[in-house]
């Protein structure tokens, strides 16, 4: 038995999910959320609560019960409240700044990296050296996040690079003589 699955997920006041066949769908103050359910999960609102049961007591099924279930409360959360990602910039030289709809970051190359701010995501660069993406969709922030980390990650012998904001990285001793 599933133990994410068996809890309800409680829709706070200012948000309304509303089911359409085997679509989902939140609605918030930031915005509008759709998940598609998969065949093996039924999902029903009862008392301003949402109840995500297995259709069958396959593996897949009990599967899809837990990962619905999470899906359906990161929308409700996503909606109300929004997510955040921090990355932190560190190296001689390394900044970032917004301009316009894109983000622009110096990591030590010989030219700019131009990074397309997507829609539903907001960047902000607090300053040169921190940047804090958010959005309603938990996926999408964690993919942006970890597209920007991957134009320069964090290497372990002086630690430059771009990394999230509560990561720690390994540091290596370098050569000795």
């Amino acid at each position: 038995m599933s133990r994410v699955g068996k809890y309800p997920v409680a829709v706070p006041s200012g948000v309304t999910v509303a089911i359409t066949g085997r679509t989902l769908s939140a609605k918030g103050k930031l915005g509008e959320l759709k998940l598609d359910l998969s065949d093996e999960v039924d999902a029903a609102m009862e008392d301003n609560q949402v109840v995500v049961k297995p259709r069958s007591e396959s593996k897949r099924a009990r599967t899809m019960w837990g990962t619905t279930r999470a899906h359906i409360n990161n929308m409700v959360k996503g909606v109300s409240q929004g997510f955040t990602r921090k990355l932190e910039i560190n190296g001689v030289g390394y900044r970032a700044a917004v301009q316009g709809k894109d983000l622009v970051l110096q990591l030590g190359y010989s030219h700019d990296v131009k990074y397309p701010i997507p829609q539903g995501i907001t960047i902000t660069a607090e300053k040169p050296t921190l940047l804090a993406i958010s959005g309603a969709d938990r996926q999408r922030v964690g993919q942006v996040a970890a597209d920007i980390r991957g134009f320069r990650g964090p290497e372990p012998y002086k630690g430059k690079g771009v990394k999230y904001e509560d990561e720690t990285i390994l540091r290596k001793e370098g050569k000795k003589k």
